[in-house]
């Protein structure tokens, strides 16, 4: 019996919150300079984001390309009004807008926060009606047809992201398996490769499997090949090329104002990663990155977040550009000062701790430019193993990400007591939660290495706390902890940094720090335990299904924090109607049992991580993970008090005269929509581009 497809669970509702995000103040305290510095990295941060379109499938590029030239071809008034008259009604035509408004804020047809295919809120000969009264239609009716079917398409396999058949996926060929990707990653190891910027295209002829490993470069050429009996292996330059070629140029007219020397040799070098493809290059950019201390305008741009990647291994593309905000960055400076006698508190001895801790700059920004899948509310990078561990890194806090995150909230599940203690103090409990995570749970261990001359970084006394024998396990030379844990990493390490923000959120020190004290500061950590366990337990199943698992590495990571703690006998969930769940986190036992709990489930994600033991880290990780009952029952609940997530409305910069002006929009989805179609002052080059990288590509997917 076929199974029947509830297409409700994949539209975005026409009541869509839209919101902006406030920049205006920040950027106008910028000096001219600063301000043509954010500028060009802006317009490569948003010809970059055209690539991520690219990585999420392979219809998403020409879906862009048919939406933007649909609204750049008359004024949205206009539109309307011509709908109207041609008979569409109010909600059809802001269906259209609020799918577009998807397809720009979530790089393609699938949400960035989940992985979830969606598609119009209109039926596919409305829609086709709809685009028919444009002025151009004679230009987008041959691109209509060839999309009108897969844009709708929800069979099996086209849902969601993943491995083929289960899922959809750009980053390997669907002849790919993960066996494939395995056999692919220990060649790449034995070359001293990784692989943050590349893609797999598998080739099978006369039973000999080719292997193409394909950098993201503006230059094509084969660079190397190696054969072992029926399999070859090629690496190869030139994925993605002309826009590459675009994020080059645009960081390079960026250099003429750069504040120092170091920020003029980072974009070169990632001018030059972008343009040869070399991962090298990207992480010299990174080094000069984590010295560029304190700058009034921080970035960053590149393959950087592994999450969407089936396997765990390649990155999303994303630039950011941001405005420091030098009251709440205080704080962070201050935090981090202090962050060595923090670290002491954490629940496993220093041998499981950095040698030394690499003070990095911590600010809190304004985001100016996000491009990418979604735009998240901290940032702790390079994710790259080598620089990390012994050289450093960086933590952002997106300062005007948490608030307008916050804006038309509605939290079901709580007390009315408990919803407005979460109402009132939810954004300064969260930028402690940030604040926390990003530095001290990503910033925070030290993984446990053979070095490639047989010595080891850690003395043969260490001891597993866990077991009080020598650790059985550790990293091999060419290891990294993304190839190690693989699809497991991403969330394994976001729940590690929740738990680390948790745990030390408890105390008195680190909350004064933030300007919390007395009763105040209670209220505080109150918040941040009770806003973590309601986005797991109470909101987290919105991001699991069945048949597939979890679909996003935070709402699993939050679940199953969430789990911990109810084992522990500090939260609660309970149904007190058959339409209503009730969330209770026992205030009296957080500092008691519960940080009990969150110490014992610390140290294990910890020692598991340090000693790279994945068997004992899927045990411990995926038992708490597990969703069955009551859960499975609670999720039609769960699903049924779904609030959409918001869509951010971002500024665009442009140059007047020698001097750059910052242009802002409504909050509506006309305003998204404005948004995105000033954002590209010569869009045609963009729009042959995507549509000839998605052809050349198609019989890949």
């Amino acid at each position: 019996m076929e199974k029947v497809i509830d297409r409700s669970q994949y539209v975005l509702p026409n009541d869509q919150p839209v919101v902006s995000l406030e920049v205006k103040s920040a950027f106008d305290g910028l000096t001219q300079k600063e301000k043509l510095y954010a500028h060009y990295i802006s317009k490569a941060s948003w010809h970059g984001g055209l690539i991520t379109l690219l990585q999420t499938s392979p219809e998403s590029g020409p879906i862009f390309v048919l939406l933007h030239k649909y609204f750049a071809a008359q004024d949205p008034t206009e539109l309307r009004s011509a709908a109207l008259n041609a008979g569409f009604t109010q909600d059809e035509i802001t269906a259209l807008y609020v799918y577009s408004c998807g397809v720009f804020c979530n790089a393609g047809n699938y949400k960035g926060f989940g992985d979830t295919k969606f598609i119009p809120n209109i039926d596919q000969d409305r829609l086709e009606g709809l685009l028919s009264i444009s002025p151009v239609w004679k230009q987008l009716e041959p691109l209509w047809l060839k999309l009108k079917h897969i844009i709708y398409d929800l069979s099996p396999g086209k849902t969601c992201l993943g491995y083929n058949p289960e899922g959809s996926t750009t980053y390997l060929s669907k002849n790919c398996k993960p066996e494939d990707n395995d056999i692919v990653q220990n060649w790449l190891k034995s070359e001293k490769m990784e692989c943050y910027n590349t893609r797999l295209f598998k080739t099978v002829e006369n039973n000999h499997t080719l292997y193409e490993i394909r950098l993201a470069s503006e230059d094509k050429t084969s660079l190397r090949s190696h054969t072992d009996g029926n399999v070859t292996f090629q690496i190869t330059s030139g994925d993605y090329s002309p826009l590459m070629g675009k994020v080059a140029d645009d960081l390079l007219k960026a250099v003429e104002f750069a504040a120092n020397e170091t920020e003029m040799n980072m974009l070169k070098a990632y001018a030059n990663s972008f343009k040869t493809g070399s991962l090298d290059a990207h992480k010299l950019g990174s080094r000069y990155w984590i010295k560029d201390k304190g700058p009034a305008v921080e970035t960053y741009i590149g393959f950087i977040e592994t999450y969407r990647d089936p396997a765990g291994v390649r990155g999303e593309f994303e630039g950011f550009v941001a405005a420091v905000n030098r009251a709440m960055s205080a704080k962070f400076t201050t935090l981090v000062s202090n962050a060595e006698q923090f670290l002491t508190l954490l629940p496993w001895n220093k041998g499981f701790e950095k040698d030394t801790f690499l003070k990095p700059d911590f600010t809190s920004l304004d985001v100016v430019t996000f491009a990418g899948s979604g735009i998240p509310a901290g940032i702790n990078i390079p994710n790259y193993d080598e620089i990390r561990q012994t050289e450093g890194f960086k933590n952002v806090s997106l300062g005007n990400v948490i608030p307008a995150s916050y804006q038309q909230s509605v939290t079901p599940f709580l007390t009315s007591t408990d919803a407005e203690l979460l109402q009132k103090w939810r954004v300064p409990a969260f930028e402690l939660q940030v604040g926390l995570h990003e530095l001290l749970g990503h910033g925070s261990g030290k993984l446990l290495k053979k070095e490639p001359d047989g010595t080891f970084n850690f003395p043969p006394s260490l001891l597993d706390p866990l077991t009080g024998q020598p650790p059985s396990s550790f990293y091999e030379p060419g290891d990294t902890y993304d190839t190690r844990f693989g699809p497991l990493s991403s969330t394994y390490e976001e729940c590690r940094a929740e738990a680390v923000g948790l745990y030390l959120s408890l105390d008195p020190d680190v909350l004064k720090i933030f300007g919390h004290e007395g009763k105040e500061a209670d209220e505080i950590t109150y918040v941040n335990w009770l806003s973590l366990v309601w986005a797991g337990a109470g909101k987290g199943l919105e991001l699991w299904e069945p048949g597939r698992g979890w679909l996003q590495a935070h709402a699993q990571a939050r679940f199953v924090i969430a789990r911990v703690l109810i084992q522990a006998g500090v939260v609660s969930v309970t149904q007190p109607t058959k339409d209503d769940l009730l969330v209770s986190l026992d205030r009296s036992a957080i500092k008691g049992a519960g940080r009990a709990a969150i110490a014992d489930f610390l140290l294990k994600l910890q020692v598991y991580k340090s000693t790279g033991n994945v068997q004992k880290a899927k045990e411990l990780y995926n038992h708490y993970a597990e969703v069955n009952e009551p859960w499975l029952s609670w999720r039609s609940i769960v699903m049924a008090n779904k609030q959409p997530r918001k869509m951010f409305v971002q500024v665009n910069t442009e140059i007047k005269e020698s001097e750059v002006c910052l242009k802002t929009y409504e909050p509506t989805v006309e305003g998204l929509v404005h948004s995105w179609v000033e954002r590209f002052s010569s869009p045609q080059p963009l729009y042959e581009a995507l549509i000839e990288l998605s052809k050349a590509d198609a019989h890949h997917f």
